[in-house]
């Protein structure tokens, strides 16, 4: 008997016995999951993370977990499709619903991945020269041999995945331990920093996780008292509400990144699941996902608000000495912000102490000044040794990750099975473009604004439009037939995915007209337009037979195991 077919006799038995063998099956089959925990706990999450903290305190310790909890949604929808019907969603798509779909969706991911490796290397080579071995890998030569030992680790592990066998469950391991080690280090960091002084507030860190819409209108508690010490404090709530909006809106399109919503149905289906296997995977996005998400960027936020939020260096505002190590990273941002006033004053007007402080406060902080300035609060090695194992941690999960979207978005580009040595070749190389781009490229500030901005751009326009694709596959009674959820169960999928479609939406328009602007409404305009198009000329009818599933199931309807099918979204 295969392993897939010992799975799923594990997973029908387990269901005789009652809830809890079920629960205790899906937790030791779980896997794809933790490949989403493993992607989406990158640069990107601990950024956002840090300055939620910075911008908005423990007032917003909500808006990370729901938005991840609205892209499980989707995620769980894609899953479900995939395997009810045993197609691969490239393949699905261009045929029931729209071809300028699917291919825009391969290229968004395809072009996610090669370009944002480039900031996982910057950030795990940061993390090593800067936080766990500034002696041994320092200067340039370090440089390399950091970026070297990220490479060549990450393409180490994605050889285990196309082992199969005993591989894929080495490479699962690792990537578990790689979440876990993240979870933990920055689990650790808050620890600490409960036990020392004070301690935290955990009244108001609890009281966060409340979601709390009026932060779209108004600033954040900390800053109001600043503000009233302002003479210009019109100006500054204006800023203030600009970034909270930004960073709220933001997270609305990015919690889901558009490359995850690839990967998920492939590595199902590479796996040999299909409709027996979809409570498993709602699940393993629960366990694997949800739950290291929301334990590692809660921890980042708790962290970064307990030492920015409504706070500032006094060396910045003549208050007080440099602080070493941190003011003169802080400068150039506050300088900019206090000349964004400047620009607004009349002649006779001044930039006087309050609105220094208030731009010292806005400045935006990264992932080594909190190490450093959590190092007076829990000594050195937990501000650079443990954190710094959860940020490298971070990076190699995310490189690894991407590299294994990578090798899935190519072949099936291509139209070649997703398994042998063309998928490991496709998937290095977001490692090279990743190092290579690091070393020669993203230090260099309009060669990443011109990589960065149209990549980030189109992956915000096309992961609405993937959702709204999503959508249309739930209610497609053609693809779906008997497996489409019915009655009150249909309407309540539907509605959760309207939703969180709904913030997508809200937050990739906003996202994209900060960026963009005009170029960016019409890109979306043109791509709208050759969506319909070719809709109306193609008809609206299925293009082709099923192309057969190299790894998945074929769709029919009964279960593999004989069963006819019972179970719902």
């Amino acid at each position: 008997m295969s392993q897939v077919e010992q799975d799923r006799q594990a997973i029908l038995d387990a269901k005789q016995k009652g809830g809890l063998s079920t629960l205790l099956t899906y937790a030791r089959l779980s896997g794809p999951g933790w490949l989403q925990g493993a992607i989406t706990l990158g640069g990107g999450s601990l950024a956002g993370s840090l300055y939620l903290g910075v911008i908005g305190g423990y007032e917003m310790m909500w808006l990370q977990p729901l938005m991840m909890i609205l892209g499980i949604v989707m995620l769980s929808a894609i899953g479900y499709v995939s395997l009810s019907t045993g197609e691969r969603p490239f393949d699905a798509i261009n045929r029931h619903v729209n071809p300028v779909l699917g291919w825009g969706w391969a290229i968004a991911t395809l072009m996610a991945n090669l370009v944002w490796a480039m900031p996982q290397f910057s950030l795990g080579t940061a993390a090593i020269q800067q936080n766990l071995f500034p002696e041994l890998f320092g200067g340039d030569v370090g440089k390399y041999i950091a970026v070297g030992l990220l490479f060549g680790v990450s393409a180490v592990v994605i050889w285990f995945y196309e082992s199969g066998g005993w591989g894929l469950k080495l490479f699962e391991i690792l990537l578990k331990s790689m979440v876990a080690i993240v979870v933990l280090s920055f689990f650790g960091v808050v620890v600490a920093m409960s036990s020392q002084g004070e301690g935290l507030a955990w009244g108001e860190i609890l009281a966060g996780f409340v979601p709390d819409l009026s932060l779209l209108d108004r600033p954040a508690a900390a800053f109001q008292a600043a503000l009233a010490e302002s003479s210009h404090a019109d100006y500054w709530r204006d800023q203030i509400l600009s970034t909270q909006r930004d960073r709220m809106v933001t997270a609305a399109a990015t919690a889901v990144g558009i490359n995850m919503t690839f990967l998920l149905p492939y590595s199902m289906l590479k796996r040999g699941w299909d409709r027996d296997f979809r409570g498993l995977a709602i699940f393993d996005l629960s366990v694997g996902l949800f739950i290291p998400f929301l334990l590692a960027t809660s921890c980042v936020v708790i962290a970064s608000a307990s030492q920015f939020h409504g706070q500032f260096d006094p060396g910045l505002v003549g208050e007080g000495p440099a602080t070493p190590g941190i003011t003169n990273k802080l400068q150039s941002g506050y300088d900019k912000n206090v000349a964004g006033l400047e620009k607004t004053l009349a002649d006779a007007d001044e930039v006087d102490l309050a609105d220094k402080k208030i731009a010292a406060m806005l400045v935006q902080r990264d992932a080594f000044l909190l190490a450093n300035t959590l190092e007076k609060l829990t000594g050195p090695t937990v501000a650079h040794v443990v954190f710094g194992i959860g940020v490298v941690g971070m990076a190699f999960s995310t490189i690894i990750i991407l590299m294994l979207i990578n090798g899935f978005t190519v072949c099936e580009m291509i139209g070649i099975p997703p398994s042998g040595i063309q998928h490991r070749v496709f998937s290095l190389l977001p490692g090279v473009t990743g190092a290579l781009g690091f070393l020669f490229l993203w230090g260099d500030g309009k060669a990443r604004f011109w990589l960065a901005v149209p990549t980030s751009v189109f992956g915000m326009v096309l992961l609405p439009i993937a959702y709204l694709t999503f959508f249309l596959m739930m209610n497609n009674r053609r693809m779906l037939g008997e497996h489409m959820p019915r009655g009150g169960r249909r309407n309540l999928v539907n509605l959760a995915m309207c939703v969180a479609l709904g913030a997508a939406t809200v937050g990739a328009g906003w996202a994209i007209w900060s960026k963009a602007h005009w170029y960016g409404v019409g890109g979306v305009a043109a791509f709208l337009v050759l969506v319909g198009v070719v809709q109306v000329v193609c008809g609206g009818q299925p293009r082709d037979e099923p192309v057969g599933s190299p790894d998945g199931p074929s769709s029919s309807s009964e279960t593999s195991s004989g069963q006819p099918d019972s179970e719902g979204a």
